[in-house]
């Protein structure tokens, strides 16, 4: 599992550090590839590439023609890209990538159970404030942790 904020630098060629704490659960997964794609919000989000496979699975079950699946398949499988990590541990994120989160220099990585979360850290920090600071939003939360049962 995926769990953590890790603060790391971009690149101006788009190479960034992979969290060491990331790579660890990778190897243990047997894992060395990671799918990069556009969120739903402005950020990046990557899979290791068993659990994108997984969630490719499930999507292609989805009804074809529903239009909310049809525009899950638009923004996450057409915006995917493979990356590799190289021998120190970075991942090239393609500038297409970079653009749609926003990613200039400061990105905060987001551990989020199966899958990661790649944020410009402004933006992150921006989402977090308006979050806890808006107390409707927090009890909406709230109740739908419950109505969950966690």
């Amino acid at each position: 599992m995926f769990r953590g904020r890790y603060e790391h630098a971009i690149d101006t060629k788009g190479r960034t550090s992979f969290p060491a704490r990331f790579r660890e659960v990778l190897s243990a997964q047997g894992d060395s590839r990671l799918i990069v794609t556009t969120g739903l919000e402005s950020c990046l989000v990557t899979y290791p590439m068993s659990e994108w496979l997984a969630f490719e699975e499930r999507l292609s079950s989805l009804p074809q023609f529903d239009p909310t699946v049809a525009m899950l398949r638009r923004i996450y499988v057409s915006g995917a890209i493979e990356c590799e990590l190289d021998k120190l541990g970075r991942v090239l994120i393609p500038s297409g990538l970079r653009q749609h989160a926003g990613l200039k220099r400061d990105l905060l990585w987001a551990g989020m159970g199966r899958h990661i979360e790649l944020w410009s850290k402004d933006l992150f920090e921006q989402m977090r404030t308006e979050v806890l600071d808006d107390q409707g939003r927090r009890m909406e939360m709230a109740e739908r942790l419950a109505e969950l049962g966690l």
